[in-house]
């Protein structure tokens, strides 16, 4: 174990080096200033970039690292100048920790299109520091990037709202996804995918399910409510369905042809891009004879990721998770490759991490 030097006043699982092979790291925290809450953290969802960034997949990882960025815990301190917070209320905090808090993007309340916007783990931070993010028994944050978690919403459930939610939540609110009565076609049915059928069930949207594998029906129809499922690589089932659907969030990871999709839409349809295949290519034809749309999103600001957290304490929106002891982290990324979860693992900081 070991940290920069000072006080090591945090807890945290950490990789060393490419293998993504994570154990425990005592490291510094910075001190609370005027504007900042320290939040006791209590769970942590485990997301795909977990894996990316443990393991070096972009390049640029920066180690000792310490992953996760979905994170849910308890207020234990609050600055002199905390204007939003106070002491034992349910906080959560996401992708990103800072931002210029001036540029047009962090004025509308865009904070992850600001070009200073600082990751939450792996991120260099304003004070020359790199970031480490929830997988660790406290985080120190601008009293800004904090959210509300309403005290009848589990703490345990709110996790992946913090990544997987917002990144889906954030496409349908901007392309007034949330018509009832519309129709919504989902690619993908892992953390991602199964947040999409709930925000479009609540919505009031016809549903339909895509995906490879016909071991999905059974849980899009049954557990998660869609109203259809189609087995994409079946052409006769995509054929059927041919100009649709009014809107497709595309959460896969993998490659995958897009044609077939884009002639699913109706005149004028969208598709919204969230997920990172290594290329997107499609004929002008599918984009332009029918005037359909292609649109990419990430995660979300702080405006529209504090109204989805409050929409799913409203409606009662939960993910399907899957709680796991912190010394199971290992294992628990070994399975997200294998997509072995319905449909996220999350992490019971408080009572694992000692």
């Amino acid at each position: 174990m070991s940290s920069e030097g000072g006080k090591e006043d945090c807890l945290g699982w950490a990789a060393r080096d490419p293998s993504g092979f994570l154990s425990p790291y005592k490291f510094t925290r910075r001190a609370v200033g005027s504007e900042d809450v320290s939040i006791k953290i209590t769970h942590c969802g485990v997301c795909y970039a977990d894996v990316a960034w443990t393991r070096n997949v972009q390049g640029h990882s920066k180690y000792p690292l310490v992953p996760g960025h979905e994170i849910v815990g308890i207020v234990k301190q609050v600055g002199s100048s905390v204007q939003r917070f106070k002491v034992g209320d349910h906080v959560g905090v996401g992708t990103y920790v800072n931002s210029c808090r001036e540029c047009e993007y962090c004025n509308d309340r865009l904070e992850t299109q600001c070009e200073k916007s600082v990751l939450t783990f792996d991120g260099i931070d304003a004070d020359g520091t790199v970031t480490k993010g929830g997988y660790s028994s406290h985080i120190v944050i601008h009293e800004r990037y904090c959210f509300r978690i309403p005290e009848n919403y589990p703490m345990d459930l709110a996790a992946p709202l913090l990544c997987a939610g917002i990144t889906v939540y954030t496409p349908m609110i901007r392309h007034k996804m949330n018509q009832p009565g519309k129709s919504l076609g989902v690619i993908g049915l892992g953390g991602l995918g199964h947040m999409a059928v709930k925000f479009g069930k609540a919505f009031g949207l016809k549903v339909t399910v895509f995906s490879t594998s016909i071991s999905k029906k059974e849980e899009a129809l049954s557990l998660l409510e869609a109203d259809h499922f189609v087995i994409s690589s079946d052409l006769e089932q995509m054929k059927a369905i041919a100009k649709s659907l009014d809107f497709i969030i595309d959460t896969a990871a993998g490659d995958h042809p897009f044609d077939p999709y884009m002639s699913l839409l109706k005149t004028g349809g969208i598709l919204a891009l969230v997920g990172f295949p290594s290329e997107v290519k499609f004929s002008p034809a599918s984009l332009n004879l029918n005037m359909r749309t292609v649109s990419g999103s990430v995660t979300g600001g702080t405006k529209d990721t504090q109204e989805m957290i409050d929409l799913c304490a409203a409606q009662k929106i939960y993910p399907n998770i899957e709680v796991i002891p912190i010394d199971y982290a290992n294992e628990a990324l070994e399975r997200l490759i294998k997509r072995d979860v319905k449909y996220r693992f999350v992490i019971d900081i408080e009572n694992s991490l000692k």
